[in-house]
């Protein structure tokens, strides 16, 4: 069976190139005679993968020196606990954008932990569009405020950083890393689970402003402070070697396709061709506000779930899978990470325009 144009959410669609440098060195990496899933995480030819990695992510996301670059385990959503059990450190207070069910849970999570208030949400409207946030919208004493930048369930993402003046500002990454650049001093810290632009799901990295590390309670986990794993170089105990090895590949396929810079001009692109032939159909409908729409995960809707549940169907049967929405929200959701080639987007729409002269 040739490949497949895997439209999932995550874990989603890999570069195929990758796949196949990983394929090759599968039994033997360089000359260490074992797989890189054998070797010791105390070795020196996996001292230089997670330190190649490091150096990697700090270049395409343009990390300042003043910020620990971390590679964990425990995926994005352990990071919900960890960031409050970190960074509620003076007041104990934290302000939260609820934007979606991540960030919902997140909130959710941090308030086992401390006094959290959502100073805006767009939960009333389905999360179809990001609040307008501004600084005095939060409460002076916070010790953070928390957003997540891009959210895959509804399709839509931030078309600006919200000013918080000298709060940290947390950003949940996971689903948008690497698909265009940022700023990184205007956050305090951000974090990315791996499985939809990075790798193999389990990994998360993690970028920390130094000041904000060393606040931990006495009580916290070992492995849940920040202050552990920056001493310890994400090596306190056994990481996720072969997701960091993986992580490593893809950092070095964005680089050679010239960077974050370029594959955010080839994600304005996929997205914007995608959404005009949405906007133009008469059939599909997006129902995110146009600024907000994300570039990574595009929703869509025909209005009846029958004829949505043939599409998918339909779809798969045409080598473009897993295009079904979200559990909790139905209808049509196309994941167009980095590696989702345009091929795959052009075969998409023209999959659409099919369908919907067969279903008028």
């Amino acid at each position: 069976m040739e490949r497949v144009y895997n439209f999932s959410a995550g874990p989603s669609m890999m570069p195929l190139e990758v796949l196949e440098k990983a394929a090759s060195e599968m039994t033997n990496y360089g000359e260490a005679g074992m797989s890189v899933m054998e070797m010791s995480h105390r070795s020196k030819d996996f001292d230089k993968i997670i330190k190649d990695a490091e150096a990697l992510f700090r270049e395409l996301m343009n990390i300042p020196d003043n910020y620990k670059v971390l590679f964990l385990q425990g995926g994005g959503t352990t990071q919900f606990s960890m960031v409050a059990l970190n960074l509620l450190r003076k007041s104990k207070k934290a302000d939260y954008i609820v934007t979606g069910q991540w960030a919902k849970k997140a909130m959710q999570e941090a308030k086992k932990f401390g006094d959290i208030k959502v100073v805006a949400t767009s939960e009333p409207d389905v999360y179809t569009y990001i609040p307008k946030v501004k600084r005095e919208d939060f409460r002076e004493d916070a010790d953070y405020v928390y957003i997540c930048m891009n959210n895959t369930i509804y399709g839509t993402r931030y078309p600006y950083i919200p000013d918080t003046g000298d709060i940290p500002l947390v950003a949940d990454m996971s689903s948008n890393i690497l698909s265009q650049e940022y700023d990184i001093s205007k956050f305090g810290l951000i974090f990315a689970g791996a499985q939809k632009n990075i790798g193999p799901a389990g990994l998360v990295v993690v970028a920390i402003r130094e000041d904000l590390i060393g606040f931990a309670p006495e009580n916290c986990p070992v492995l849940l402070d920040y202050k552990t794993q920056a001493e310890k170089d994400s090596l306190y105990n056994t990481p996720p070697t072969y997701s960091i090895y993986f992580a490593k590949l893809v950092f070095e396929w964005v680089k050679s396709k010239g960077g974050v810079k370029a594959m955010q001009e080839i994600n304005e692109r996929k997205a914007a061709k995608l959404y005009d032939a949405i906007d133009k159909s008469e059939l599909f409908k997006c129902p995110v506000n146009k600024e907000d729409r994300s570039l990574m995960n595009v929703v869509f809707v025909t209005g009846d779930d029958a004829l949505d549940k043939k599409f998918v169907a339909e779809a798969k049967e045409a080598g473009l899978v897993n295009l079904g929405g979200h559990r909790t929200v139905g209808g049509m959701r196309a994941s167009i990470y980095n590696a989702m080639p345009e091929e795959g987007v052009d075969k998409l729409i023209a999959f659409m325009e099919k369908f919907e002269k067969e279903n008028k």
